[in-house]
């Protein structure tokens, strides 16, 4: 009897494949005050990664080392995501500048943009725009059932982003026309990042000669465009104004920005799209199933959310060794790439974890970004589509 005993409690307290092998490459670069945060850290994310849900319950059966009852795994987990010293600073900020440090002085493009969750919170990041896809830097959770949020909100969030990325790069930053605030591009100017920002339709433009008109009135007519270089904008902000009407876009755009004017202006901005809007369509059903969280705290939300990005994060730097090495048609039946970087590596982990085989030495993300990956054809003929102008008409004050 005791030997049945004692070889189901060794058995019970065996260290997990996944887990196991995290914690040993994350404390390399994660060093908190309470190393047992670090191993709860590494179990939880373990646990993500294997269970691709946010949904707390959803972590048990990859908890079940611990020998202990459901609730009391549920209590140690809702303690975890609530205790303020599992911050970013700490947990995340590492990892961010391992996978970036071969990035210094490169040109880097980053997307800003916020998600409602539930109609009561609203998560605020800045993203890496990287592989047709993008990778969270900075994040934030307000409780405020809106999508338009002040410049006080999220300049917390640029801050602590130009905190971890390498030193020397060339930054740009683009963001929606809810970001149309004359103290967030005068930080943009005053940290020489570049951006390309879209107007509303009823902000004033003023021009050398004086002449001030709205947005609205400097769009073009369908499948023209028209370039206003060097103009003023919210009293003192110079840059150059870009206008178009094409039908497949649905609506005119009018774009801000600060770079040299040219028809790719358009083709910059339009990164945003296949950034960071599948982003938060891995974060809410695609991968991780946000939304089946029963959390409704915006401390306990923040923390959940870095657990996610760092799992992303990871994920990603595995699907970077495996097509590195060539693998990619192990685990993607598509003719060419069809799997982002995400699905890759969760695929990839599965496997590794379902052979009992040791996941690779995390990789650095590449400085070249790779081409994004396309499950179809439509998609594939979308993306290499060239958008023609019947007319476009270049306006210097």
């Amino acid at each position: 009897m005791r030997c049945s005993s004692f070889h189901t409690k060794s058995h019970a307290m065996r260290v997990p494949h996944l887990y196991g092998q995290l914690q040993a490459q994350l404390s390399q670069w994660i060093n908190p005050e309470d190393k047992r945060h670090l191993q709860v850290f590494s179990e939880n994310v373990a646990a993500i990664l294997q269970a691709q849900s946010a949904c707390l319950s959803h972590w048990l059966p990859y908890l079940s080392h611990r020998d202990c009852e459901a609730r009391s795994h549920m209590e140690r987990l809702n303690y975890f995501v609530h205790n303020p010293k599992i911050n970013t600073e700490t947990y995340y900020y590492p990892l961010v500048k391992q996978f970036l440090k071969a990035w210094q002085g490169m040109e880097i493009t980053l997307a800003l943009d916020t998600s409602v969750l539930w109609d009561k919170y609203c998560l605020i990041e800045v993203c890496l725009i990287w592989g047709g896809r993008s990778i969270p830097l900075g994040q934030s959770v307000l409780e405020h059932g809106s999508a338009t949020v002040g410049y006080e909100d999220y300049h917390p969030v640029l801050e602590a982003t130009s905190l971890m990325l390498p030193p020397g790069c060339k930054m740009t930053l683009l963001a929606d026309r809810g970001f149309e605030h004359g103290a967030f591009i005068r930080w943009l100017c005053e940290h020489s990042w570049s951006w390309a920002i879209r107007a509303k339709s009823d902000l004033n433009v003023t021009f050398s000669n004086g002449r001030t008109t709205a947005v609205a009135q400097l769009l073009p007519p369908k499948g023209e465009a028209y370039l206003f270089r060097d103009v003023t904008i919210l009293q003192d902000i110079e840059c150059h104004l870009a206008t178009a009407n094409l039908e497949l876009a649905g609506e005119p755009w009018a774009v801000l920005t600060d770079s040299p004017l040219s028809l790719q202006t358009f083709e910059l901005y339009g990164q945003r799209f296949g950034g960071i809007e599948p982003h938060f369509k891995d974060y809410k059903s695609a991968a991780f199933d946000l939304i089946s969280s029963n959390l409704r705290d915006a401390q306990a939300l923040c923390c959940l959310l870095m657990l996610l990005a760092a799992a992303t994060l990871i994920a990603i730097s595995i699907a970077v060794v495996v097509t590195r090495e060539n693998r990619t048609k192990m685990l993607d039946w598509h003719f060419q790439r069809g799997l982002s970087f995400l699905q890759l590596g969760l695929r990839e982990i599965k496997r590794l974890c379902y052979q009992c085989l040791p996941i690779p030495t995390f990789a650095s993300l590449p400085r070249k970004s790779p081409l994004p990956g396309c499950a179809s054809l439509k998609k594939r003929e979308q993306l290499q589509t060239r958008v023609e102008f019947s007319k476009v008409t270049v306006f210097s004050s």
